[in-house]
């Protein structure tokens, strides 16, 4: 690889993009402005090249997935964010809330296909009250346990804490006794202020999402981190949401994988465009380059789509999710992607893509290994 990166670079003409590839084969650390001037490169092969190098340092030739569902209890929202297609008022025709059982139904389902996750956020409904969150991750823990429980988002957590006048802590307590063993990232959106005013004005800001994942790291709950970009984001905007995580991370090591959402326009109030296929793997690349104190980057098939997924294991990510079964959120801003996979097709989608397809659990112990 080394040396393919070397025969690369002799084609690269830029000065200042040979100074920060030696810095970046040499394993040292880059900074924000190097970064920036990453984004503003058009050298996108140079890049992806550069974050292959550091993915393949990691992990080898291996490219990760999980059988697992995701579940979106409710789509009632009490925020109503620009960039969302998904949240709607309780009264829209539109809305729809899971009861128990019926949430009990699709863990059950996930489990007799061989799942290992279930992967758990949704709406903020203003009707529901703390112990429903709670009583809902027990009831699967206690009917299923042999399933992980990844659940709520920090926006959730932050939600519930407020309703129930408890501190972070003492939330993340009481999920983690009734069964919860990790966070996932969403709801990060874009760490700007300026940003996050446009897009989430009414949002649980950057500070408390991230207080919150430090809060988990501390009582040993694990969790993943997300960006969503392609909306109103500047570049600068994109480097200080990254330094800002490879902060935290230098800080409890608490974060397992990096996930770049990228932004659907299409039913939300905010509009706009789909950000292109460049962007998409330049973002993969410059996360998996800067955020060097995280081992897993993910290519999330569902915002990509499936080809530009599987060309971004080449460009730094080592991760395509899993076969997530019916995700709403995504689909609701109008994502062509599939509702679900079946192993074998995210199989296929691996080895196409030269990688060794390895079967992995929430965190990331290895499973099987398809060679």
């Amino acid at each position: 690889m080394e040396l393919l990166i070397d025969d690369l670079l002799k084609t690269v003409s830029d000065g200042e993009l040979l100074r920060i590839a030696e810095k970046i084969v040499e394993g040292e650390r880059i900074e924000e402005e190097e970064a920036l001037y990453l984004f503003r490169s058009g050298e996108l092969p140079a890049i992806g090249h550069l974050a292959e190098l550091i993915n393949r340092r990691k992990n080898g030739m291996n490219a990760y997935f999980i059988v697992n569902r995701q579940i979106n209890p409710t789509n009632v929202c009490v925020y109503q964010c620009d960039f969302c297609a998904f949240g709607v008022k309780r009264s829209d025709p539109r809305a729809y809330e899971m009861s128990l059982e019926d949430i009990l139904k699709k863990v059950e389902e996930t489990y007799r296909a061989g799942g290992r996750e279930v992967h758990m956020v949704g709406g903020i409904p203003a009707h529901w009250g703390y112990e429903r969150y709670v009583e809902i991750v027990r009831k699967i823990k206690e009917n299923f346990p042999e399933v992980v429980v990844k659940a709520w988002t920090a926006i959730e957590i932050h939600h519930m804490a407020k309703i129930s006048k408890k501190s972070y802590e003492e939330v993340l307590k009481e999920l983690k006794e009734a069964g919860l063993e990790a966070l996932p990232g969403g709801g990060a959106e874009i760490f700007s202020e300026r940003a996050r005013k446009i897009i989430a004005p009414n949002k649980a800001n950057a500070e408390e999402y991230l207080e919150v994942h430090r809060t988990a790291h501390r009582l040993g709950i694990p969790t993943n981190a997300t960006m969503l970009y392609g909306h109103v984001e500047t570049y600068e905007e994109r480097v200080e949401h990254l330094s800002k995580l490879r902060e935290i991370q230098d800080e409890t090591g608490g974060f397992q994988v990096f996930i770049p959402l990228a932004y659907w326009p299409q039913g939300t109030r905010l509009g706009g465009r789909r950000t292109s296929s460049v962007d998409d793997l330049k973002t993969i690349a410059i996360s998996r380059i800067f955020l060097d104190n995280f081992d897993h980057i993910k290519a999330y098939w569902v915002t990509l789509g499936e080809k530009v997924a599987q060309i971004a294991l080449n460009f730094g990510a080592d991760d395509l999710d899993g076969t997530i079964e019916e995700e709403k959120i995504v689909h609701s801003a109008g994502t062509k992607s599939a509702y679900g996979h079946s192993v074998e097709k995210l199989v296929k989608l691996i080895k196409k893509a030269g990688k060794v397809p390895v079967e992995r659990d929430t965190f990331y112990r290895v499973v099987r290994v398809y060679n």
